[in-house]
């Protein structure tokens, strides 16, 4: 269920829908590494949600976007 929820948040066209879709699903998988005592799992999806959070922060204080982007 988390693959399939991180898959999909790139059918997303507005990046903060994209990172709002991607820190849920790392925390899904935050919950399934917890559950099953694989710490492995737990720090690579915090590392994820981290670096969702900071762009999504830093998206919103510049006012930019993806899809404003060049190219």
């Amino acid at each position: 269920m988390a693959t399939a929820t991180f898959v999909a948040s790139y059918f997303f066209a507005r990046p903060a829908a994209l990172r709002t879709v991607q820190i849920l699903a790392a925390l899904m998988w935050v919950a399934y590494g917890w559950l099953i005592g694989a710490s492995p799992v737990i720090a690579a999806n915090v590392l994820v949600i981290l670096a969702a959070a900071w762009t999504a922060a830093r998206g919103s204080q510049s006012g930019s976007s993806l899809s404003n982007a060049p190219g």
